[in-house]
């Protein structure tokens, strides 16, 4: 029996209806990235010298433009050249914010080999945590573990990364017993080892570990196909999601959209999830959002923002967003009519193994020149240029 154990493992499909004939359901080529667009808060202005007799002619300003330029400082009045300046907190509380509490000290047990492990001092780390992992430290066991599993400053050595994280899960930590579980499905072929990296694996879910929770759903999901099986998974899924797995996010989403008989209050939440995951940068979740909005699945249409999230995926390298994004621009949804655009889009997702006959016909229905066009678009695209 194959069991979806890993992060990446193998998803639930994902559900989408049929927009004017246009979108339909797609699979699941996924991957991760972490990080969103940045923020900033404002331009700054250039300040530039004035002349220094320019500077000088502003001491002659008589009285009355003092008192103008004054008035144009009142909070609440509005200045001749602009809109109101309006009210500070201050103006409507009448009085000074409180001071800010005093932090609280920290009174916990400084980890130094874990410090040393987040900064990048890995050898520093492996110096610190072995030997309080041979006196039989769990996180410390953990730790050795993760550092020779990685090969982080060290020789990669698996097998001793084994026998620490065994150590690990048998003295309770959450996160050894979720990744000996995982290298017990990895490496070994034994029904016993296979029954006792299930039983780690729902133990470390219980003890709160979000990627094991995502994972024992999984197994669950597999050991039992169907509705029955997502059902006794379900609570794993919402606790590993509410943590921000966005795997656990996506199959949430799916599960709320699909599952019969679910609270409404579930229901409602199905394009939450959805979203929440393709924030996270999972390409899928991007790919299937732009369908939802786009044929109104578990919400009202919006093609702009569907258009926009199958846009993501498809800069993303998702060749199923990039096929879906040619059929956009040729029927003009969310963004206007473009054919070679459309064809540059096309190319890029034939060049990546997909290949779809309708788009085929529609770039063989293109003249000469804008197949031209298309295809040095697309080489530009993939160059970066």
């Amino acid at each position: 029996m194959i069991r979806a154990v890993l992060s990446q493992a193998s998803r639930i499909a994902p559900m989408a209806l049929l927009a004017t004939g246009l979108l339909v359901a797609a699979p699941a080529f996924a991957e991760t990235a972490k990080k969103g667009p940045s923020v900033t808060s404002g331009d700054q202005a250039e300040q530039k010298d004035a002349p220094a007799d320019k500077a000088a002619s502003t001491d002659k300003v008589d009285d009355k433009a003092a008192d103008k330029a004054a008035d144009k400082g009142k909070p609440g009045e509005k200045p001749e050249d602009g809109p109101s300046t309006g009210l500070t907190v201050l103006d409507r509380m009448g009085a000074e914010l409180p001071a800010l509490p005093a932090e609280k000290p920290f009174t916990g047990k400084v980890d130094e080999a874990y410090g040393a492990f987040q900064r990048g001092r890995y050898l520093t780390a492996m110096e610190l945590a072995l030997p309080r992992a041979q006196l039989g430290d769990p996180a410390a066991q953990t730790l050795v573990a993760e550092i020779l599993d990685r090969g982080l400053g060290v020789k990669r050595n698996r097998d001793q990364a084994m026998f620490w994280y065994e150590q690990a899960a048998n003295g309770g930590d959450p996160t050894g017993m979720f990744k000996y579980a995982v290298l017990l499905m990895e490496r070994s072929r034994s029904k016993d080892d296979r029954k006792k990296a299930d039983e780690l694996m729902k133990k470390s879910a219980e003890l709160g570990n979000p990627s094991a929770q995502f994972n024992y759903a999984q197994v669950l999901v597999s050991e039992t196909p169907g509705e029955k099986g997502l059902r006794d998974a379900l609570p794993y899924y919402e606790k590993s999601a509410e943590q921000g797995i966005a795997d656990a996010q996506y199959a949430l989403s799916q599960i709320y959209e699909s599952l019969p008989d679910l609270p409404a209050e579930k229901k409602s939440r199905a394009r939450e999830w959805l979203l929440r995951a393709a924030r996270a940068g999972y390409d899928t979740a991007q790919l299937d959002l732009g369908m939802w909005l786009v044929n109104g699945t578990a919400g009202e249409r919006d093609f702009d923002a569907g258009f926009k999230w199958m846009k993501r995926a498809a800069d993303g390298g998702n060749p199923v967003a990039q096929s879906k994004l040619a059929q956009l621009y040729i029927n003009a949804i969310g963004t206007r009519p473009d054919p070679v655009e459309a064809a540059k889009w096309f190319v890029l997702a034939r060049r990546a193994g997909l290949n779809d006959p309708l788009l085929e016909d529609f770039y063989l229905g293109l003249n000469d020149e804008q197949q031209k066009a298309a295809i040095t678009a697309a080489n530009k695209y993939r160059s970066g240029s």
